[in-house]
């Protein structure tokens, strides 16, 4: 089965701290609603540009995109 990572993008001076702290969000989301998430994390690209992610199964995807409104989405290759 295919995986997606639903992505979040943060930019500016504060973008990593933001990150992490929508990261925090989205765990609590997925503990209230007792998903089967275990992969989630924070990326950091560049001083000016972090991201916040979390790993879907495609199948359920729709529900998780249409409530969260990730920013992107892309096929997660594992790594």
């Amino acid at each position: 089965m295919r995986k997606l990572k639903l992505i979040w993008d943060f930019r500016g001076p504060a973008g990593q701290k933001t990150a992490e702290h929508h990261l925090i969000h989205l765990k609590e989301y997925i503990e209230i609603n007792n998903l089967d998430i275990t992969i989630t994390g924070v990326e950091t690209l560049s001083d000016m540009h972090s991201l916040a992610f979390l790993v879907v199964d495609e199948a359920k995807m729709k529900p998780i995109r249409d409530s969260l409104k990730p920013h992107r989405g892309q096929v997660y290759s594992g790594t």
